[in-house]
């Protein structure tokens, strides 16, 4: 990750996994859990602040990360939506550096997001000079993806059950798109993750 850049990390641990039966970010993939694996590939690739939006298993994800170097916030309206889970996070962000040149959403239930993947999201967006840098995979554009600062006004205007995919489709000019094709592999169902389980080289 360039020097010149100062990139933050909001990792998205908020939601119950309703679909799923019980907290993904939990779960145990290749030695570690999900929230572990995802905070050690935003210290990894040099991000700083990290900032870890919990919801009601908050004081679970502070036993978890308890010798990771990051900042858990708790979202108290968590329930209402991953659009409040963003705003806590970016709002924590410029209260406690506003320095900070751009910040990478994260969420906990894309297991093949590493380090090299953040890496290389701020390495376009170096080289390209767009606003956003998005990942690219099923025919759409999400997360990770990497917002500057110049958009964190929009993050805050997220309404409550809105993610972060509105901003990014909302002007695909400003939008660098990143080929990341195992984004597609996130975990909502008990189906999902064993097919995650199956992939090549999980464990």
């Amino acid at each position: 990750m360039s020097l010149d850049k100062n990139i933050a990390a909001v990792i998205l641990a908020a939601g119950e996994s309703s679909r799923f039966g019980k907290p993904k970010q939990f779960l145990a993939f290749r030695g570690k859990t999900l929230l572990g694996q995802i905070a050690d590939a935003a210290r990894d690739a040099n991000c700083a602040p990290i900032i870890v939006v919990a919801g009601s298993e908050k004081d679970e994800v502070e036993h978890e990360l308890i010798a990771a170097n990051v900042t858990i916030v708790q979202n108290k309206h968590w329930t209402r939506g991953i659009g409040s889970s963003i705003r806590a996070g970016i709002r924590h962000l410029i209260d406690v550096d506003s320095n900070a040149d751009a910040a990478v959403l994260l969420v906990c239930d894309q297991p093949f997001v590493n380090s090299a993947v953040i890496k290389r999201l701020s390495a376009l967006h170096e080289r390209t000079n767009k606003p956003i840098v998005a990942s690219s995979y099923a025919n759409t554009l999400g997360v990770p993806a990497l917002f500057d600062r110049s958009c964190y006004q929009e993050l805050l205007a997220l309404d409550d059950a809105a993610g972060a995919k509105a901003i990014i489709l909302s002007n695909r000019e400003r939008v660098a798109e990143f080929p990341f094709p195992e984004g597609n592999l996130d975990i909502d169902t008990v189906g999902d993750w064993e097919k995650v389980k199956s992939s090549p080289g999980s464990f």
